[in-house]
């Protein structure tokens, strides 16, 4: 059978209910799997939160002072290790997510259309674990130990100031950090997508590009904290992902054309 027949077979129709049960196969494989990773997750709630707030250990233990947290509120600490088996569920069952999300959508697709987004599927959480992974080793010590420059060492009759840092807002803090990161290193992988399929062209990127500066440093802005250090460190990687899009659409493009040929 050719692959033309074999586009043909898989381009017919099914009907509604099926769709609806193959759907709802695929949702209970997804929620079944977060449940998991989310029970697994919080029985280590409390060694994923002690990973999370290495870095500020490290920056603490670096000014001679003895690491420590607090909580102010009874139920804190218990909502803190949901969150963080909720945060910790979300990255273990992304793959089968994703895995299950392909499975549905692929038999709809033609044969070159899989060829174009199986790609992108695999580089998702690559680039998101590089950003995650960029915040939190190089970006979470710099961070902290400019922040804790703030602390006053109260000697005489001097007010002694240091920091108490609460588990909640400490894992608001890095989580949307990890948050941001990932999601910015996602750039290359929608422009060039976009690219890919004729939305933007690399002529159009180029023109923008001045603008995508500014927007760069304005996303940071908003995404960190009010510092310039944790600012300039997701503007910057954001240039050099919008530049790296950039090459990476120049790859794609030419191979649109040939497709409309």
């Amino acid at each position: 059978m050719s692959d033309q027949e074999t586009e043909t077979l898989n381009d017919k129709a099914m009907p509604l209910m099926e769709h609806f049960i193959e759907l709802r196969r695929r949702l209970i494989w997804c929620v079944v799997t977060f449940v998991i990773s989310f029970a697994v997750c919080y029985h280590f709630s409390q060694q994923i939160y002690l990973f999370l707030a290495h870095p500020l250990e490290s920056a603490l233990r670096a000014k001679g002072q003895h690491p420590q947290m607090i909580f102010t509120d009874l139920t804190e600490a218990f909502f803190t290790n949901i969150k963080v088996a909720f945060f910790g569920a979300t990255f273990l069952s992304f793959p089968m997510i994703a895995t299950q999300a392909w499975i549905y959508i692929a038999p709809g697709l033609y044969k070159n259309e899989k060829k174009i987004f199986a790609p992108f599927l695999i580089a998702t959480p690559f680039l998101f674990i590089l950003g995650a992974a960029l915040a939190y080793y190089f970006v979470f010590p710099m961070a902290w130990k400019f922040f804790l420059s703030f602390q006053i060492d109260g000697a005489g009759n001097q007010m002694h100031i240091e920091l108490q840092a609460k588990v909640s807002e400490y894992l608001r803090l890095v989580t949307r950090l990890i948050l941001a990161f990932g999601i910015a290193f996602e750039l290359p992988v929608l422009l060039t997508l976009l690219a890919k399929v004729g939305f933007v062209t690399v002529a159009k990127l180029k023109k923008f590009r001045r603008y995508a500066y500014v927007i760069a440093f304005v996303i940071a802005a908003i995404l960190t904290p009010p510092d310039v250090i944790t600012q300039i460190s997701l503007a910057v990687p954001l240039i050099i992902l919008y530049e790296i899009s950039i090459f990476s659409a120049r790859l794609v493009e030419p191979k649109l054309f040939e497709e409309n040929l």
